[in-house]
């Protein structure tokens, strides 16, 4: 990894390109910190991988205006973002500067990039979500993916610090079922409300029907708790759910 950052020339697009991301696997919240940041800009582009997709290459998720597929093409995340930013183009790539390209010719001014410190051969601001963990080890021993390396220059944001969560309820019932599909669901505790079970799946799992029906029987609940990211893959199920819905308020400004 440090070979592959040395070994990296930036390439300037031309735009104001911000990467949000954190140096360790799993969930660190940058999907609401990435909406929060991006609100507050005009002609903007969120650009991610769209990790656990079924399909490859560039999709367009969604125009300034129109959501133009479904979530098995875009992924969840995705998804979170052409929901939860009306006015942004949101588009999934795996090679991201394909993806910064495509919003160009689409007419942004500005680009948010998912979790893409990696891409050191592209002209960025660097956000990094600081993670605590007791292991300060890199992958295979440890949760560490890269070192923040000497030489390059990020903004560190600390919850707590730069930004704090805010959760909403809605739609909550008298018996409600926790299901959720997310990396380090113990997150959610203290936001949770009184419910009857807690279902924890690996992350980004696609959901049935039929599983989810088995858990309301099982509990005898009135709905299943879900958070956003659960959200977009369930609701065309037609199930009674309630939503944990959070969002991030920004105690920094870029």
């Amino acid at each position: 990894m440090w070979l592959h950052f040395k070994s990296k020339k930036a390439q300037d697009f031309g735009l104001d390109i911000i990467s949000v991301g954190n140096l360790t696997v799993g969930g660190s919240g940058k999907t609401p910190l990435v909406i929060a940041l991006a609100k507050s800009h005009e002609n903007v582009a969120i650009i991610l991988r769209g990790y656990k997709r079924d399909s490859s290459g560039l999709y367009v998720v969604k125009d300034k205006k129109n959501i133009l597929c479904d979530v098995s093409i875009s992924g969840d995340e995705a998804m979170i973002y052409a929901h939860k930013l009306p006015n942004a183009i949101v588009i999934v790539s795996e090679d991201r500067k394909e993806g910064i390209k495509k919003a160009k010719e689409m007419g942004v001014t500005s680009v948010f990039l998912d979790d893409a410190y990696s891409k050191h051969d592209i002209k960025k601001k660097d956000i990094l979500i600081e993670v605590t963990t007791p292991n300060n080890r890199c992958l295979p021993s440890g949760p560490y993916r890269e070192r923040l390396w000497k030489g390059k220059k990020v903004s560190v944001y600390k919850e707590g610090r730069d930004f704090k969560r805010r959760v909403e309820l809605k739609n909550s019932t008298q018996r409600m079922s926790l299901v959720t599909a997310i990396a380090r669901p113990e997150r959610l505790d203290e936001f949770l409300p009184q419910v009857v079970s807690k279902n924890y799946f690996a992350d980004h799992h696609a959901f049935t029907k039929e599983e989810l029906l088995e858990i309301l029987y099982k509990d005898k609940s009135d709905s299943l708790l879900v958070t956003y990211k659960d959200y977009v893959k369930v609701v065309n199920f037609n199930l009674p759910l309630s939503l944990l819905d959070l969002e991030v308020e920004l105690l920094r400004s870029l």
